[in-house]
């Protein structure tokens, strides 16, 4: 071999070494951005994680359930659980027709009703009127009063598509029900259970829960919401 060829083949040797050694030097520095843009990733999300879900030590209200998800009323042993959005038409229709028999339920001490006031319906109005009176559900159960709320709110529901009841008319419509006005128009005002709303409404996720109303008996879901099956339900639980 000449001695230009062996300079040509060595210097193609050390351009192919160089290129090797730049190939990994850029593989190198990918790598370690993806990792970098991985973790930005992760903190941030987090982040968005930790101002989006419930506050662990967010107010309960009075008459909780042992897991913070719904509010009761009664004490009866047969258990109702009543998952319920306050602008839901269908949930409106089942508490006319299904209100008095509730009430004579827990006044004989046959029932306790577990109300689970979520907020499915938010998209369906300009001020998120579901959050908003979900919350003051909680307000309402610290005044003894879930059940005048819940009542009041679907005589006077307003309709989807357009604005819900702003604080000031929903403190208004309780105060109309017996609700002490200041009381009530304090907590609400203060968003006192804002926070335990957003907790109700992310309970539904683990019960599967995936329309309102949703009515379950001692355990069972009702299929037909009738007030017929849901009189039968209590009276073989």
């Amino acid at each position: 071999m000449s001695t230009e060829s062996a300079r040509k083949r060595a210097a193609r040797e050390q351009r192919e070494r160089l290129a090797r050694q730049e190939r990994r030097r850029v593989t190198a520095w990918i790598s370690a951005g993806a990792v970098v843009v991985l973790l930005l990733v992760g903190i941030i999300g987090y982040g968005v994680y930790l101002l989006q879900r419930p506050n662990a030590d967010a107010a309960v209200p009075k008459h909780a359930t042992a897991d913070g998800t719904g509010v009761t009323v009664g004490t009866g042993p047969v258990k109702v659980e009543l998952f319920i959005d306050y602008l839901c038409p269908a949930c409106r229709a089942f508490e006319t027709s299904a209100d008095s028999t509730l009430k004579g339920y827990v006044d004989s001490g046959r029932i306790t009703i577990v109300y689970h006031p979520v907020a499915i319906l938010d998209d369906r109005s300009t001020n998120q009127y579901s959050s908003r009176a979900a919350a003051g559900a909680g307000c309402a159960s610290d005044l003894d009063k879930m059940y005048e709320y819940t009542t009041a709110l679907y005589a006077d529901q307003p309709a989807e598509n357009g604005p819900g009841h702003t604080n000031a008319e929903l403190i208004e419509i309780a105060a109309a029900a017996g609700i002490p006005k200041d009381s009530f128009g304090a907590c609400v005002n203060d968003g006192k259970y804002v926070d335990w709303a957003q907790k109700v409404n992310e309970s539904i996720i683990d019960r599967r829960i995936t329309g309102t109303p949703t009515v379950v008996v001692n355990g069972k879901t009702l299929t037909q919401n009738s007030l017929q099956e849901l009189k039968a339900a209590i009276d073989a639980g």
